[in-house]
């Protein structure tokens, strides 16, 4: 069958490319340690960069000293924390502070993790997040606990919920806004958004992506999302971004056929 118009225009169109990274380009694990990458991904992002003329960042909730650490020694553009902390071109631009009294936090829910077996602590700094993937019993309780801390806190953060996790963040960082503050930088400018995530936490960056024409992904097909396309599974995702690696020429159609 001939290709219309505008199906050549969106092949030949450059993206700039978002990909978040736990449950995106590696599996979810037990505990946040536990995540493994497979060897591949790494060269075939740094590759994908060259093609896409620099334009591809990770966004994720993860600190960009552990992501510099998981795709070493290649160093890409992040914003991590959900957007808290900003790195581009080497340089980190932007980075909250961390909110008062988050250590009193930290404390209370260090004391929770100690009392029940399978509760996970991760503290980030600027953020915290408390996991139950190990303790599912334990949700509403947990979930409770987070709420309570986020109140005391003040209107400074908020509570974003995941996968069996609950993470208090500065209350200005998204992965919506860091998309948007990304796009707004010369590399980045003039392109086609493309964000690929999986959970709760990414539906703001789906929105953001879909208020500038971009393509928003989903991993995964367990609940309604704002995401226009869906890939079943990161492993469907490292299948893509390897043959575009090695072959070029990766664009928004890259995803759709697939």
């Amino acid at each position: 069958m001939a290709q219309s118009a505008r199906d050549i225009a969106a092949e030949a169109e450059q993206i700039a490319l978002f990909l978040d990274f736990d449950g995106t380009l590696v599996e979810i694990a037990p505990s946040p340690e536990d995540v493994q990458l497979d060897r591949r991904v790494a060269p075939a992002l740094e590759s994908l960069r060259t093609q896409l003329g620099g334009a591809l960042a990770l966004v994720s909730g993860r600190p960009i000293a552990f992501l510099d650490e998981m795709l070493a020694p290649h160093r890409f553009d992040i914003a991590g924390l959900h957007g808290a902390q900003i790195r581009i071109g080497g340089d980190l631009r932007a980075q909250s502070d961390a909110p008062e009294n988050m250590r009193e936090a930290v404390r209370d829910l260090v004391r929770f993790a100690n009392g029940h077996v399978g509760i996970i602590v991760e503290d980030k700094r600027i953020s915290v997040a408390l996991h139950w993937r190990l303790a599912p019993a334990l949700k509403d309780e947990a979930l409770d606990l987070m709420r309570k801390a986020a109140a005391r806190l003040g209107p400074g953060v908020r509570l974003q919920e995941g996968k069996s996790v609950a993470e208090i963040v500065p209350a200005g960082a998204s992965k919506g806004n860091a998309i948007a503050w990304l796009m707004a930088t010369p590399v980045y400018a003039g392109r086609r958004p493309v964000f690929i995530g999986d959970d709760i936490t990414d539906e703001d960056g789906f929105e953001a992506v879909n208020a500038m024409g971009g393509l928003s992904i989903r991993i995964g097909a367990d609940r309604d999302s704002l995401a226009a396309i869906r890939l079943a599974s990161p492993t469907a995702l490292r299948h893509i971004l390897v043959e575009a690696a090695e072959n070029g020429g990766l664009t928004a159609s890259s995803f759709s056929q697939n």
